[in-house]
């Protein structure tokens, strides 16, 4: 699933991944296990309530680098085809 984030439109840190979701726009979440679990917990409950799929990756470094960024990422979704 990691290479799909890599190839697909999606958005990168929670501000944006609340954007998008509340727009109705993310098909599935990333959630970085080391992550504060202040940040993660809400949007994993989030995206039970919407019945959005979660990925958790071990570490935010790799879901930075999944993301095609240089730093660590916390969260990150994939986007809904239009």
């Amino acid at each position: 699933m990691l290479r799909e984030l890599k190839k697909s439109p999606k958005v990168v840190g929670v501000k944006q991944l609340r954007k998008a979701d509340g727009r109705d726009e993310v098909r599935a979440i990333f959630l970085a296990g080391d992550a504060d679990p202040a940040i993660t917990a809400p949007i994993a409950s989030l995206a039970a309530d919407r019945s959005v799929p979660v990925i958790w990756v071990p570490t935010m470094k790799e879901l930075g680098q999944a993301c095609g960024i240089a730093v660590g990422a916390s969260a990150a979704g994939l986007l809904a085809a239009k």
